[in-house]
């Protein structure tokens, strides 16, 4: 006869009271009342170890392929933790339950499979993947294995939305009440609060130099391709290289736009076309650009303004019956009193923690973290081509584009693949 869990705790009685089963034995969403997540961090450089203090999980393990990292990483608890050269090491380590991966996004895609493979729940940093193929592999991966992932930017369900001085709740809300009208633009820009950081562009020519002994140079290009080393290309610089990531906008892309995706409605899709205003780019070194448009199927735009570029006084918003600007100021008179009287936006799951105990998905997913990860993904293309680019939002490719979609799937060195 079969023993499900319930009739297995009621054999055991008093005793199973007095013990705590790991959950690696009793299997992925078993959590006990007495037990705690346990994380790992992939990556403690800045970013890794910045994100260590999230309630409901204690950091039992690290990795980091710079020895001077990983001595970081071993002390930012006071407990005795594993730590890791190699992040497959981490993944595989029975005492982890969710993989943080703080890692340059040219490795995103090939760790977040490989820990849903492994069983793991995963918490990623921004932006989700380098491309889109890698970011269609992680989805798949994570149904296929059953994994809870969140993407790390928080601004759809948390916190001040950067310069506009409201969250994007009230935004969802008025959005879906219909009185700002359709379609939309929206102007993402440092008029209306949002710097895009220019300051992260590469530098053309660089000069080979020796490798730090602390750094596995060779471990740290992982699927990238081989360039050599120079101190700009790593750690707190390598968003400058279109290899490893894509500038400004590859950091701060998805903080940016996937709220919009958001309040837009758009979750489930993607832009049909993007357009690019920008000098040619460097094949190595991303530089910077004048705008960005992407255009939706149903005629609503996000509009991306570079530096200090366009007209100061234009709506973070803009529709046919009304506006809004920045500092949350809508131009229809009496709208907050009208706003009122509509539903709010649908509830979601914004504790990880929860979405992992519960199985339920989490606010910002492997879904529609994708979706706002593959608007990011078409700009970088679009710059790199230096051209306007049409997309199929179902198929996941650019329409009659060779050269667009080698930029889809790009090759990994040797022996990486995903």
């Amino acid at each position: 006869m079969k023993t499900n869990r319930r009739d297995f705790f009621k054999i055991l009685g008093s005793a199973a009271a007095l013990t705590i089963i790991p959950r690696h034995v009793m299997g992925r969403g078993y959590i006990a009342p007495s037990d705690q997540l346990t994380k790992g961090i992939i990556g403690t450089g800045s970013m890794g170890r910045g994100h260590v203090n999230y309630a409901g999980t204690r950091l039992v393990a690290v990795c980091d392929v710079d020895k001077k990292h990983l001595e970081l990483g071993k002390h930012l608890v006071t407990d005795n933790i594993a730590a890791y050269h190699d992040f497959r090491d981490l993944i595989l380590d029975k005492n982890v339950d969710i993989v943080h991966i703080a890692t340059p996004p040219h490795w995103h895609g090939i760790m977040s499979v490989e820990a849903a493979k492994a069983g793991k729940d995963i918490w990623c940093e921004k932006p989700m993947t380098r491309t889109i193929g890698e970011g269609k592999r992680v989805m798949e991966a994570v149904k296929q294995y059953g994994s809870k992932f969140r993407l790390n930017t928080w601004f759809r369900f948390a916190d001040n939305f950067y310069g506009l001085g409201t969250p994007v709740r009230p935004l969802k809300k008025l959005v879906q009440s219909g009185m700002l009208g359709w379609p939309l633009k929206v102007t993402i820009s440092r008029h209306t609060g949002f710097d895009w950081k220019f300051y992260w562009v590469g530098k053309e020519n660089l000069q080979p130099e020796a490798i730090p002994a602390e750094l596995d140079y060779d471990m740290w290009l992982g699927p990238a391709p081989y360039k050599p080393y120079n101190s700009h290309r790593v750690h707190q610089t390598f968003r400058g290289y279109w290899d490893y990531d894509g500038g400004g906008l590859g950091d701060m892309g998805q903080h940016y736009i996937d709220p919009v995706q958001y309040f837009l409605g758009k979750d489930h899709t993607s832009p049909v076309k993007v357009e690019v205003d920008a000098p040619q780019q460097h094949p190595d070194a991303v530089g910077t650009w004048r705008s960005i448009t992407y255009t939706y199927d149903d005629g609503c735009q996000i509009v991306l303004w570079g530096d200090d570029y366009g007209d100061p006084n234009t709506p973070y918003i803009s529709g046919p019956n009304g506006n809004v600007y920045k500092n949350f100021v809508c131009d229809i008179p009496y709208w907050e009193k009208k706003l009122a009287a509509y539903p709010e936006p649908e509830e979601q799951v914004t504790d990880f923690i929860e979405s992992v105990k519960t199985r339920k998905q989490f606010a910002l997913n492997e879904q529609n973290g994708f979706r706002s990860s593959t608007i990011v993904n078409m700009g970088t293309v679009a710059l790199r081509l230096n051209r306007t680019l049409h997309f199929d939002p179902v198929k996941l490719e650019f329409v009659n584009d060779d050269a667009a979609n080698r930029l889809l799937d790009q090759p990994m060195r040797a022996p990486w693949n995903i």
